[in-house]
């Protein structure tokens, strides 16, 4: 069924964009994903709108149509219809909620893209549990077959899926930007070593954005003597198929890591400052992919935080008074909260925590791919004000945090709030104590 959409009724008598959405094909996709699990979680929810609270987009906005619960909706729509228990007996009598439209399919593509960061605060308060996140990257797959979807956001999917990142960092260009990283603050960077028992990813968005943390990374690494490597066969550590919808893309992105992996004999995976990308590789890599994943995977916090613990890093003191921004996908969804705070400890002599904090802290407002839509920064950049409110509260002079993209989603929001407060990499901060 391929339906073509255009202004709703009552709407004003202007040109409007057509499009042809395939609405079977979001229905088929929806019936694929509603397994089990995720028919417990529809079956679950009581309509009580406490997450509505947990939310920063109706937190800031006060729009009742931000309650996450209802981006549970379509997916709902479609379970209850077909799927659900005595469901076609309720058809037959009219108990079931109506098929998808084109229209409708539309107006879901803001709540489940552009409003909702799959930062998983809602699950905390949820009395059910259940795991909005979750449904809202499975349902940004019906979406994508029915051929919606931020442009913008596919886009950065095809080029992880035809150049190797999202933001065109081919293996020429980085190969390029090590050799210069590498000469320009005369530390070695390893390319391509034969055999490692670390491999170290990247994120895209810090190689040509922030490659400052690139050479950081280094110092810390060759300063604690560890056997490591990056590779030109995978490298990329974001992954913008899981972000999009589009769960060809996700699996090449794994694969890509995986062979690399592979190939050295890496004992050990470790994921930079970037959220989404540890979840992607430690919490579903091996679901993605298939297998077992044949390393271990670690967030960069945590394999720092191992270095730290055995000693292995000469750290001066530092009385600067520091606040730590948690990624809502290391920490809250995650688990790796404690780590960032066991570097802290180690140099950090005024350390002060937002409130909330660890896992109950607010997201940056990027998170899920929404930093890379244009379509959603405004409302990004009005929900950045709770993050300001709470780094102002604690009256630390420097805010850090482990994930690139909240970086830049705060560099971006601040520049358009007119905040001065600038976010720093933990891993730069902590190379600028090594006691050398």
């Amino acid at each position: 069924m391929t339906d073509t959409a255009t202004n709703p009724p009552g709407a004003p008598e202007t040109p409007a964009k057509t499009r042809e959405v395939n609405t079977q094909a979001a229905i088929d996709k929806f019936l694929a994903v509603t397994g089990s699990h995720v028919a417990s979680y529809l079956d679950a929810c009581i309509h009580c709108g406490q997450c509505s609270q947990a939310c920063h987009f109706h937190e800031v906005t006060r729009d009742p149509k931000y309650t996450p619960a209802l981006k549970l909706q379509p997916i709902t729509r479609v379970y209850k219809r077909h799927k659900a228990p005595l469901s076609g007996l309720k058809k037959m009598f009219g108990l079931v909620p109506p098929e998808l439209t084109a229209d409708y399919l539309i107006e879901q593509q803001e709540l489940l893209f552009d409003s909702c960061t799959m930062c998983g605060r809602c699950t905390e308060v949820c009395p059910m549990g259940i795991d909005i996140a979750s449904i809202v990257g499975l349902s940004r797959q019906a979406m994508v077959a029915a051929g919606l979807g931020p442009e913008d956001l596919m886009e950065a999917a095809e080029n992880s899926r035809s150049k190797g990142s999202p933001l065109g960092l081919t293996p020429e260009v980085l190969s390029d930007r090590i050799d210069w990283l590498a000469d320009d603050n005369e530390v070695e960077i390893p390319l391509d070593r034969d055999k490692a028992d670390v491999l170290i990813t990247v994120s895209s968005i810090e190689m040509m954005k922030y490659p400052d943390s690139i050479v950081a990374m280094a110092k810390l690494l060759n300063h604690a003597g560890v056997d490591w490597t990056i590779s030109s066969k995978g490298y990329e550590a974001t992954n913008f198929g899981v972000l999009s919808g589009k769960s060809d893309v996700a699996k090449i992105m794994v694969e890509r890591l995986v062979e690399a992996g592979e190939a050295v004999g890496a004992k050990m995976l470790v994921i930079p400052e970037c959220g989404h990308a540890y979840g992607a590789m430690r919490w579903s890599g091996a679901n993605i992919l298939g297998r077992p994943l044949p390393f271990e995977v670690s967030h960069v916090t945590e394999f720092v935080a191992g270095l730290v613990r055995d000693g292995k890093l000469k750290l001066k003191k530092s009385d600067t008074s520091v606040t730590y921004h948690d990624p809502c996908q290391v920490s809250r969804r995650g688990g790796a909260t404690q780590a960032a705070r066991d570097i802290l400890g180690a140099f950090a002599t005024d350390f002060r925590e937002m409130d909330p904090h660890g896992n109950h802290n607010w997201c940056c407002g990027g998170g899920g791919g929404v930093q890379a839509m244009g379509s959603a920064a405004e409302l990004r950049h009005k929900v950045f004000q709770i993050k300001i409110d709470q780094v102002e509260a604690t009256g630390a002079e420097q805010m850090v945090s482990a994930c690139a993209n909240c970086r830049l989603t705060m560099d971006e929001s601040r520049t358009a709030l007119g905040w001065q407060r600038e976010v720093q990499s933990l891993v730069e901060v902590l190379a600028d104590q090594l006691d050398e």
